[in-house]
């Protein structure tokens, strides 16, 4: 095993969808023997994990939860049939926890529509507590010489914009536009889509979102809230449409409205999950202007790496503010009422 490990931690437990966030004293996980052990010292906060905890996706979640999958820190201990890990090591603990590695989909690099995927933080306890496994081929190697709490985002919020930018198929210098692009998922989009060689126009609202969006590289910046006519806007400002659209945002009629302004031949990615939304697209125009609505769940471990490595190398950067463990109940209020700029990455240790 390795270094002297206690055998209770904090963490933060729910034990119904909706119920009381418990911040409180649990048992320290032991890994399997195809599992690491994860001193977690940061997590970050997605939406997913709101979800989780409200239950509103069609999708059953354990109960009682430790929710998290944006986990960074040290592996402290492994099981016999860990060889790609050593103790002392930095690790990622992800959303995909672990696959089955040998069914059609695992084999195409898709194994997070493995039918046994296991799920950080949904059907497995995740990163909301100071000590998490993980199947050690599905953690994310981090280099030592990382900053842990700058590396936690990257490991939900960029990995998936990441690898909805690949499945959008753009071509360097054309353009995508972002929508929730200040939020934690869509400030990395626009950094992650510039590094890429695109042009982006960012869709949001408020100064302080925009102020952001620019910061990053945006060269466009769309208030969905102000703007008199948002389809003339981005379509006169991307001179045709954008080539391809990137929702992030948890808006329905965001989705319906792409359909409209989205280039003719162009990508149309869904990413975010608005609870009980469908993809409502006129069918005459769908076809007569070859437009294309793909879904991106989340990357495979070559897309970890590679998003991974854009980090490595200061390309990209999540905009965050970290706060204790013990405040994300807060954290969750602000991400309901649309408050969250960048990402909220929880420190374990308070």
């Amino acid at each position: 095993m390795s270094q002297s490990i206690p055998k209770t931690q904090k963490a933060v437990v729910f034990e119904k969808h909706g119920g009381p966030l418990i911040y409180k004293d649990i048992p320290v996980p032991t890994p399997g023997n195809d599992q690491i052990l994860v001193n977690v010292k940061y997590s970050g906060v997605c939406h997913t994990d709101l979800h989780a905890w409200k239950g509103d996706w069609p999708l059953n979640t354990k109960l009682p939860l430790v929710g998290g999958h944006e986990g960074a820190g040290v592996v402290v201990a492994k099981g016999v049939n860990v060889t790609n890990f050593e103790i002392g090591d930095y690790a990622g603990i992800k959303w995909l926890n672990s696959s089955c590695l040998g069914c059609e989909y695992c084999m195409k690099s898709n194994e997070s529509s493995c039918a046994k995927a296991v799920l950080s933080g949904y059907t497995h306890d995740g990163t909301f507590q100071q000590y998490a496994t993980a199947n050690a081929i599905h953690a994310a190697k981090i280099p030592k010489v990382a900053n842990l709490a700058a590396v936690a985002p990257i490991l939900c919020a960029g990995i998936t914009v990441y690898k909805a930018l690949k499945v959008a198929d753009t071509n360097p210098g054309e353009w995508t536009a972002i929508t929730g692009a200040g939020g934690g998922l869509g400030s990395l989009a626009i950094q992650y889509a510039r590094a890429m060689g695109y042009r982006v126009l960012a869709i949001d609202t408020g100064a302080e979102k925009e102020k952001l969006c620019k910061k990053l590289g945006a060269e466009v910046f769309v208030d969905f809230r102000t703007t008199k006519d948002i389809t003339k806007e981005i379509v006169d400002a991307t001179n045709g449409g954008p080539h391809s659209v990137i929702h992030v945002a948890v808006a329905e009629a965001a989705i319906t409205q792409s359909t409209i302004y989205v280039r003719p031949c162009g990508t149309i990615v869904l990413v975010g999950l608005p609870g009980g939304a469908y993809v409502k697209s006129e069918v005459f125009s769908h076809v007569t202007r070859s437009i294309n609505i793909k879904g991106s769940y989340v990357g495979n471990r070559a897309d970890t790496a590679e998003a991974i490595d854009f980090f490595n190398r200061g390309l990209v950067s999540s905009p965050y503010q970290i706060v204790g463990l013990s405040e994300l109940e807060s954290v969750f209020r602000k991400m309901q009422a649309g408050e969250v700029v960048g990402r909220y990455v929880l420190d374990t240790s308070k």
